[in-house]
């Protein structure tokens, strides 16, 4: 089958292709509810064929946003992905992307009138979608006629009064790793700051870490030279390092490059924000403001979220240095 063209004139078409009734069993994702800047598996619901026609081919369009798509192959079923280039650049895993999937289509399968299945895929969904709801088109093709699920509410419009609605999911301000809520990601000029966390302290305790991810996207070095919070008393840029099977700790005085096109981890047991002189402890689950200072980029206000004192970096490794 031809590649299909998600235009206005098309949408409005099917609409007369596929009896009214059918909007009862449009299709939607088993679960409607997404985490920014985190992955999310989707199980589109197809419950019902057009006018008791058996489904042919599901296509489903990817909205701006949605990156690492990644289908699951149904027996019986040819699947394949549809790439494009996005509207604008997106990091995914710390680097930038400008191009992904952009359709998924399953073909060449039977789905009888009175069955249900479900069509799977994974992704995640970038930072900049936090607090919005997206759609997802979704063209099912079946032995005679059609249904387009490609109309998208207005501002301020019920889209339970939609005849055809396109699926919906909508996204949080925050993304969840294990219990623990992870902020979303920050951009000031080309740096994106990913995920800002910290470790809950003890009763007495005067130094804590922060840990995050840095992404230069522009064509210029830029420089981490330091950083001021409401609990702490300084704020500095450490690097811990293994010699003769010590682990060592240094400030970087001349503060911490992050090249053109480079991302850095700071995380435990390696490079990270040391925050030193506490003027209370930190708690698990709460927010703490601070500010980092980047040469060029100038300051950029964080919040980073604090996670068990046992928390794990990244890389899924316990760390239990002390400083």
């Amino acid at each position: 089958m031809n590649h299909h063209h998600w235009s206005g004139a098309l949408g409005a078409a099917a609409l007369f292709a596929f009896a009214a009734t059918g909007a009862l069993a449009h299709v939607t994702f088993e679960v409607q509810e997404a985490a920014a800047d985190a992955p999310y598996k989707a199980v589109a619901r197809v419950g019902h064929g057009c006018d008791g026609q058996a489904t042919r081919e599901i296509r489903i369009r990817i909205p701006e946003g949605v990156l690492d798509v990644r289908p699951m192959p149904k027996a019986g079923w040819q699947l394949k992905t549809i790439e494009g280039d996005y509207a604008k650049s997106h990091i995914l895993h710390g680097k930038p992307v400008s191009r992904g999937v952009r359709e998924v289509v399953w073909t060449g399968g039977e789905l009888p009138d009175p069955f249900y299945d479900e069509f799977v895929f994974r992704s995640r969904i970038s930072g900049e979608l936090a607090g919005q709801t997206i759609y997802f088109p979704v063209l099912q093709e079946c032995t005679a006629g059609r249904a387009h699920w490609v109309e998208i509410p207005s501002p301020g419009q019920d889209a339970d009064r939609l005849t055809f609605p396109a699926a919906s999911l909508r996204v949080g301000a925050t993304s969840v790793t294990g219990s623990t809520t992870v902020s979303r990601s920050k951009k000031a000029g080309p740096l994106v700051i990913d995920q800002p966390w910290s470790r809950a302290t003890p009763g007495g305790a005067k130094v804590a870490g922060g840990y995050l991810r840095i992404t230069n996207t522009g064509g210029e070095p830029d420089r981490l030279i330091g950083g001021s919070a409401d609990f702490a008393g300084r704020v500095e840029v450490h690097e811990m390092s293994n010699v003769d099977n010590v682990m060592r700790m240094k400030a970087l005085d001349q503060g911490l490059v992050i090249a053109p096109g480079q991302t850095v981890e700071l995380r435990p047991g390696g490079l990270h924000i040391m925050f030193l002189d506490l003027k209370r402890p930190l708690k698990e689950g709460e927010t703490a403001k601070g500010v980092l200072v980047f040469e060029k980029a100038g300051p950029i206000e964080l919040e980073f979220v604090v996670r068990a004192m046992g928390a794990r970096g990244d890389d899924g490794a316990a760390h239990g240095h002390k400083h």
